[in-house]
């Protein structure tokens, strides 16, 4: 089978495109024919060693596709079965192993790319709008990164429970992408977190925003305190 491998520790030019056996499951396992699998960025911390892992080793967590075969010791999954996972050994390939604990049923309504794209970052997005924050119809929240895997999920979920979404980014291309997902507003990343907050007040009638998703960190933490 293909498979995208990492030999070495290092940037993207590590990637090796190369062909290996189709793995065999062991007890307890799958084995998934890929259909499409997922892009994270926990992905480069793996290759770049930020993450040590033992090398080599196939990259790749996400993948939805088709039951290949089973291991010992697996009831409730059939050959044939279409899955999706986040807890893929090798998602980057033809074939790869997963837990059948950790696999979901897919139905046949959702496509396959939807499904393995929206797997962390979906879960990172259902926990936080459903669980962190409640959001709710008519709130004002700021989502920074609103071009980013999560920031557009969000976005495009908050504003489908009735939300007006503020959202940050760095390029002109990248705002663009976040309008695109229903973002009313998009900011320039902060430089100064009381203008920032000002700006942001000035946007929401001085209410400032119900909830700041921020998933960039300490460059932008005094900012969202002040919006």
């Amino acid at each position: 089978m293909h498979a995208v491998e990492v030999a070495e520790t290092g940037g993207p030019e590590v990637l090796r495109y190369v062909e290996r056996p189709v793995p065999s499951p062991g007890p307890g396992e799958v084995l998934i024919k890929s259909d499409a699998i997922g892009v994270n960025y926990i992905d480069t911390y793996f290759r770049s060693g930020i993450y040590p892992r033992a090398l080599p080793y196939v990259v790749g967590t996400e993948v939805c596709g088709t039951v290949a075969a089973l291991g010992d010791d697996v009831p409730a999954i059939s050959v044939g079965d279409r899955v999706v996972t986040a807890n893929a050994v090798g998602a980057y390939a033809e074939y790869c192993i997963a837990p059948a604990d950790f696999v979901a049923y897919v139905p046949e309504s959702v496509q396959s790319d939807v499904v393995a794209s929206a797997l962390l970052k979906g879960m990172t997005a259902h926990y936080l709008i459903k669980s962190v924050y409640q959001v709710q119809p008519r709130d004002l929240i700021l989502v920074h990164a609103g071009a980013g895997g999560v920031g557009l999920i969000l976005t495009q979920w908050a504003t489908t429970l009735g939300a007006r979404v503020i959202t940050t980014a760095s390029t002109p291309e990248k705002a663009e992408t976040s309008r695109q997902a229903g973002a009313v507003e998009v900011l320039d990343y902060p430089d100064d977190p009381n203008e920032f907050g000002a700006r942001v007040r000035e946007l929401t009638n001085s209410h400032g925003v119900a909830a700041v998703y921020d998933g960039v960190g300490a460059s932008t933490f005094d900012a969202s305190l002040a919006s």
